[in-house]
């Protein structure tokens, strides 16, 4: 199994540049690919700021890509809920956040737009 870093899947997601789309594609056509957690959380950053896709549309290209039956990532029930939480409303960042930390009693913010948000998971995220 091997690794890739944020931009093979931008390449592989965007296409924007041919030889590196098609290098990418063969990636994943032939290897076992994990994606760390770090990486999925750049790739959504470089997807919508760079590419101006639209939540609902980076979480389908992050579905479709975790998806795959090559591609492994550290927690796929928590990379699950962090897709589902973004698609809902809340900041991919923050949706990371928040599944990393939902065994502990509260996360602790000055971001009430978080703040606010969050209370739609049911887990507890307020002010310090």
């Amino acid at each position: 199994m091997i690794a890739v870093d944020t931009n093979v899947l931008v390449r592989l997601l965007v296409r924007d540049d041919d030889a590196q789309g098609k290098a990418s594609q063969k990636l994943f056509a032939t290897e076992d690919i994990f994606i760390p957690d770090t990486v999925l959380l750049e790739t959504e950053w470089v997807l919508r700021a760079a590419f101006d896709l639209k939540p609902l549309d980076v979480c389908l290209a992050l579905r479709r890509l975790c998806g795959l039956r090559n591609v492994s990532v550290t927690d796929a029930a928590l990379v699950a809920q962090v897709i589902d939480w973004h698609e809902a409303g809340l900041d991919f960042a923050d949706a990371f956040h928040l599944a990393l930390s939902k065994a502990h009693g509260a996360l602790k913010t000055f971001d009430m737009a978080f703040i606010k948000v969050a209370k739609r998971t049911g887990l507890r995220v307020e002010r310090p």
